[in-house]
């Protein structure tokens, strides 16, 4: 059992917290009395006795059904079970009877147990710090990391959920969750969930941060406390079918609060409404999906009220219909009517039937007036709440379902004068059962925070003098056209069209957009004010975008297609596009309207090519649709050419907040038209508090950078820095890492270059980057020296930076010749052995070199461990010595360096092992197997045969890797001829074998 400082910060707490919620624990001495075998994961014991208990079978029975749920391996299948969806035969029964593995409505009916190092037996058996099981069935893995070792995220603890899920699949089976914990940072994520989908669960609702002694008590109760926990599984986790494929969602705690919110009101019958607002890019649709499971299956309440309900989902477009209908059925909630008239509509409600769960636009209720006779028996779902008052239709729902209870949903904040939706939604004194805001979703990481800049041009409108704009810009009309645009008044879109205006601003966009977000892969909308605008600009971009590729020396007809390509129209087509015009202007306008439109099928496809890195189009021309309900998280920039105010703003601008990877830290609004010189107009509607961050002046970004540099540099402000050459940064560095001096001065460094970095990247473009460049240049890549200094591991920093900032270090890195410096070479490389050259090197070479070495072999003998551990297992204790040698001040850095040196030749001269033996390497390989299982003479023969076995087409055919049955049959012809060799454990050594041959001859 580990002792390190993981056990004492992160793995011991979290078992002792889980104790005090009643969970009981299982030590590890106790692993194989529980478990069928340790490549099995459910405790059989607990599990029959569980059966037994809660469904009153007899132990054969129980016994039986272990069986079947022992080889259930589809962690889909798996939840089914746990929600009661599984039934077989037992004794004394003639039908299939519906056996519970968990009983939802008496908590203290289960076992909740925890245990630590469970040993897993597979091709590459792992033991993960935490396993919590409820009735013996592992539900939550936790990885415990020391915060020693865990300065910013827990990316390690990250790498090794996944490692686990990959190698030891059997225990994420019935896997709900995973958490990482550094014991104090408690982030969860759905099983397969990579790192940026984990989050923490900031509120405790219906408790408060003060009733937690910490923050590791917090986020265990939060997601572990035994009720908490059995909700969670029932009603707060589905699998959403995509054209990517299935991915598995657990809720957000402003879902988890906002939905049993609901359910209690519901359940108390005080009040019949409740009005929710969580913002745009929160998961508002996925939270009506949460509350309509529960509302419907509430497997852990019991109530009369909720016996058999009726849910109806409402929205006011059809894209939010199609949206929000395909979100139900996409996550398979019980029987979602999508209904599509409004005599289907009537049919459905007049029924006098229970138990429907529909979902139609609120349009299907104009000029409904009478009552139905279950109105009390329907909860109504009211997404983008505000909008379904206007015209009467909140009036002719309510005639028609003047009993049913009415939740409004909606992802922008109610506006302060908007008397009818609180009335009709909210409770006196109220405001909102619940809200989750823009700064809470930008906190939680749920979305990345919106900022603004302003591009002025020459042509830049001010409203206040549009006349004479009109004047000075189209002076060159004639003065039949003057008169004819004046007598009907000069309008703002006269002047926004100006032809010499559009081409600038396509040129500014092409410009930006080249160096802003197309470098990540990311992707544009540009707004335009009308639909003859988008023409026009789909025009002047394909120009700027084909001139660019002919000087870049691409043929003018192969620069035309592809510019095309980069962009495409969404609008929606009008019956005047097809007349003829007598102005040719207006004609040409029309016939590119009817040759740039997407019908249905179009739209959705471009939409999803859109949506994905690399392919065209890299723009979406717009000027109504699409600016609300698309989702597509590679969208970071948008050009704004409209203007928009209020909810249109609000709705627009979120297009741009989906998180995305790494590299997308926010959305950026660039602002043609004015909006953002007057936003606090333009949101006046709404409270302050509600929109204050909405979106974010690219100067409070600035000011950000500054002071990033400027807490930088005062750590850095004792060091001279002058060199720009290969030996004078490196002695500066040398320098540097001695001012520094402690570990946790470095951390403190190294978290504050981070964000120095992170906000550099982000305004990149922007000229005011550019009085820091030299210093990030100097700073980035002293984080992957400092971290061999200090951490004698090698720095991935890099691979976090966007291809700009990477890009302009690597060539500062060869520039200077610092890359022979910070980049670490491997053993393979001829130049690995300059450095053991000890001759004329002064005492900080020597130690450098030293490091350096040290750093490299830590990660060729991880490399190497995890491709043969058999063969190169017993270099990890020298590794670990080698490290507390550096460590180590009675020795001296050139005796350090000669330890380092002595452990690479060991690790060459290995490498090099099976031609001595006269062994192909994979031969040599699978003897270091058997010879660990006691092989004896006739080893290598049995080596060479079983290599054989594994690479003859005759024996393992292409693909065997892939082929379970074939795999099976391979692994009986290993332990046959084990057998026959003499050797006698004949269960282990076949599966270590199969790893082997996993890693080194599949895909051949």
């Amino acid at each position: 059992m580990s002792q390190g400082p993981e056990w004492h910060f992160a793995e011991r707490p979290t078992i002792e917290h889980l104790k005090a919620m009643g969970y009981g624990f299982v030590a590890p001495a106790e692993h194989s009395t529980l478990r069928d075998g340790e490549n099995q994961v459910l405790f059989l014991p607990h599990l029959i006795d569980a059966l037994m208990r809660i469904n009153g079978i007899d132990r054969a029975s129980a016994e039986a059904a272990y069986g079947e749920l022992a080889a259930i391996s589809d962690n889909e299948a798996w939840l089914k079970v746990l929600r009661g969806d599984y039934a077989r035969k037992v004794a004394g029964q003639e039908t299939r009877q519906t056996l519970r593995v968990i009983d939802f409505l008496d908590v203290s009916n289960n076992q909740f147990s925890v245990t630590h190092q469970l040993r897993v037996k597979a091709e590459h058996p792992r033991k993960p710090d935490v396993v919590v099981c409820v009735n013996g069935i592992p539900l939550v893995v936790i990885e415990a990391k020391s915060p020693l070792n865990v300065k910013d995220k827990t990316g390690e603890a990250f790498e090794q959920i996944r490692q686990y899920e990959r190698d030891i699949p059997r225990l994420f089976f019935s896997n709900v969750f995973n958490i990482v914990t550094d014991g104090a940072l408690v982030l969860y994520g759905a099983t397969g969930s990579g790192s940026k989908y984990f989050a923490e669960w900031r509120d405790p609702w219906p408790k408060f941060d003060a009733d937690f002694p910490d923050t590791l008590a917090k986020g265990l109760w939060c997601l572990l406390e035994p009720s908490r926990l059995l909700d969670l599984i029932t009603h707060f986790v589905v699998f959403e079918k995509t054209d990517e494929g299935t991915i598995k969602k657990i809720c957000r705690y402003q879902q988890f609060r906002a939905v049993n919110r609901i359910v209690d009101r519901v359940i108390e019958g005080k009040h019949r409404q409740g009005l929710i607002w969580h913002t745009q890019g929160s998961g508002k649709s996925l939270t009506m999906v949460f509350a309509a499971l529960k509302l419907k299956t509430h497997r852990t309440i019991q109530s009369e009220t909720l016996t058999n309900p009726n849910i109806l989902v409402l929205t006011d477009r059809i894209d939010l219909h199609s949206q929000i209908s395909g979100t139900f059925v996409a996550c398979g909630l019980p029987n979602p009517i999508p209904v599509e008239s409004v005599k289907d509509l009537h049919a459905l409600i007049h029924s006098g039937k229970d138990g429907h769960t529909a979902l139609s636009t609120i349009f299907k209720f104009q000029g409904s007036e009478k009552p139905i006779a279950n109105s009390e028996n329907w909860i109504v779902m009211v997404d983008e709440a505000h909008r379904t008052q206007e015209k009467d239709l909140g009036a002719y729902l309510r005639a028609t379902l003047p009993h049913a209870r009415f939740f409004g949903f909606t992802g922008t904040p109610v506006k302060k004068d908007d008397k009818n939706t609180y009335e009709n939604f909210g409770v006196v004194g109220e405001g909102y059962l619940d809200k989750y805001g823009i700064d809470d979703a930008v906190a939680d990481g749920a979305t990345v925070p919106i900022y603004y800049t302003g591009r002025k041009t020459d042509w830049h409108i001010d409203e206040a003098k549009i006349d004479i704009l009109f004047d000075t810009w189209f002076a060159e009309l004639d003065d039949d056209k003057l008169n004819e645009i004046k007598k009907r008044g000069v309008q703002i879109e006269d002047l926004v069209k100006h032809p010499r205006r559009i081409e600038l601003i396509a040129y500014d966009v092409w410009t930006h957009f080249k160096e802003y977000a197309r470098p990540d892969g990311f992707k544009a909308q540009i707004v335009a004010i009308d639909r003859e605008a988008v023409i026009l600009y789909k025009q002047a971009l394909t120009k700027v975008i084909a001139e660019d590729l002919q000087a870049d020396g691409v043929e003018a007809a192969e620069a035309q297609v592809r510019a095309d390509a980069m962009s495409a129209c969404v609008y929606s087509i009008n019956q005047e596009d097809g007349k003829p015009s007598e102005d040719a202007h207006k004609q040409a306008i029309r016939t590119a309207l009817k040759a740039n439109y997407l019908d249905a099928e179009a739209e959705k496809q471009t939409k999803k090519a859109f949506g994905r890195k690399g392919d065209d189009p890299q723009f979406l021309i717009v000027c109504d649709k699409l600016l609300t309900g698309f989702d597509c998280p590679i969208e970071s920039v948008m050009y704004l050419d409209k203007p928009l105010k209020e909810h249109g703003l609000l709705q627009a601008i979120a297009r741009t907040n989906r998180v995305s990877d790494a590299k997308k830290r926010n959305g950026l609004i660039v602002d043609y038209i004015g909006v953002s010189g007057h936003l606090e107009e333009a949101l006046s509607s709404y409270r302050a508090d509600d929109v204050k961050n909405a979106m974010r002046d690219l100067d409070d970004l600035r000011n950000q950078l500054r002071a990033a540099h400027s807490a930088v540099a005062t750590m850095m402000k004792p060091l001279k820095r002058t060199a720009s050459d290969k030996d004078g940064l490196k002695a500066e560095y040398d320098a540097f890492v001695k001012l520094l001096g402690t570990e946790d001065k470095w951390f403190d460094f190294k978290a504050k270059a981070r964000s120095f970095i992170a906000l550099y990247e982000t305004l990149s473009p922007d000229p005011s980057v550019l009085e820091f460049t030299a210093d990030l240049k100097w700073v980035a890549n002293f984080l992957l020296y400092g971290t061999q200094r200090f951490e004698k591991r090698q720095a991935f920093d890099q691979m976090n930076y966007s291809e700009k900032i990477r890009e302009m270090l690597e060539k500062h890195l060869e520039a200077t010749g610092l890359s022979v410096t910070v980049k670490l070479r491997h053993i393979t490389d001829p130049k690995f052995w300059e450095d053991f050259e000890a001759e004329d090197k002064s005492e900080e070479e020597l130690m450098t070199a030293a490091i350096r070495k040290t750093t490299e072999l830590r990660k060729t003998v991880t490399e190497r461990i995890d491709d043969s551990p058999h063969q190169y297992g017993k270099f990890s204790e020298r590794l670990r010595q080698l490290l507390e040698k550096l460590e180590s001040a009675q020795l001296s850095w050139s005796g350090k360096l000669k330890a380092a040196e002595e452990l690479a030749k060991d690790i060459a001269a290995e490498d090099a092992a099976h031609v001595e033996a006269g062994l192909s390497p994979g031969a040599y390989g699978i003897l270091q197997i058997l010879n660990d299982f006691t092989s004896g003479p006739e080893g290598e023969d049995l080596a060479i045969r079983l290599e054989r076995l594994y690479t003859d087409p005759a024996t393992a055919s292409a693909g065997w890797w892939e082929k379970d049955g074939l795999r099976k049959s391979l692994r009986q012809q290993v332990r046959s001829m084990a057998h026959l060799a003499g050797l006698t454990q004949l269960k282990e050594i076949p599966e270590e074998v199969e790893a082997y041959a996993l890693k080194h001859f599949a895909g051949q």
